[in-house]
């Protein structure tokens, strides 16, 4: 298999940048970001760990649940989720993070990299409520770039766009694929209510609690 492995060899293949490409980082959150940020209900978080390993999760919410502490720092109030802590433990480990936030029916998208840190500082947690719920965890990034994403990812997928949506009848269902990669016994119809009542029980949980339905991620 033919790979390129340089930097050089890259630019053997594409056209260098266009300048408003590289003029658009800021490093910042202006009225502009805090505005995309007032409107998103979903952001990836990736993160990597101090060996380099990477990992990415959704994180979402009412929007704007990810909080502009200040035009430097923003707060992600962390959710219930299945405590493996992946994204917790790699920021403990690492603490580079890449942030792509999404705002439904908008193409593009915004950016942000930058450092986290795990805080369970009551101040910050007053500031990122997720509705009623305060949250007892926030990961805080200190942000280094801001910067709008192109849309032509997104055009391509057509992701808003119901009538371009693939049929889905044809494909197993996410409760049959965990069924059979963790080798459930029963039917996938006892895998789906599985699910169904975890959600339930879990979904409007703030993360860190002690319980057996809460935690992060």
């Amino acid at each position: 298999m033919d790979t390129v492995t340089s930097l050089e060899g890259l630019r053997t293949i594409y056209r260098p940048p266009a300048q408003r490409s590289l003029d658009k980082e800021i490093d910042h959150l202006d009225g502009h970001c805090r505005d995309f940020l007032a409107h998103s209900p979903f952001v990836v978080l990736a993160s990597t760990d101090g060996a380099g390993r990477v990992e990415a999760s959704p994180r979402g919410g009412p929007p704007g649940f990810v909080a502009a502490l200040d035009d430097r720092r923003l707060a992600i109030p962390d959710m219930a989720g299945n405590n493996r802590l992946d994204s917790m433990r790699n920021i403990v480990d690492g603490g580079s993070v890449a942030l792509l936030f999404m705002v439904p029916g908008t193409d593009e998208t915004l950016r942000v990299n930058g450092r986290a840190m795990i805080s369970t500082d009551p101040g910050v947690l007053d500031r990122c409520p997720v509705g009623e719920l305060r949250p007892n965890v926030a990961i805080v990034v200190e942000v280094a770039t801001a910067f709008i994403h192109c849309a032509k990812a997104l055009r391509r997928a057509a992701l808003w766009e119901h009538d371009q949506w693939r049929d889905t009848s044809d494909m197993a269902s996410p409760a049959c694929m965990l069924k059979d990669h963790i080798g459930l016994e029963g039917t996938v119809e006892d895998s789906q209510r599985v699910l169904d009542a975890s959600y339930a029980a879990s979904t409007w949980k703030v993360g860190g609690e002690h319980d057996a339905s809460g935690g992060a991620s």
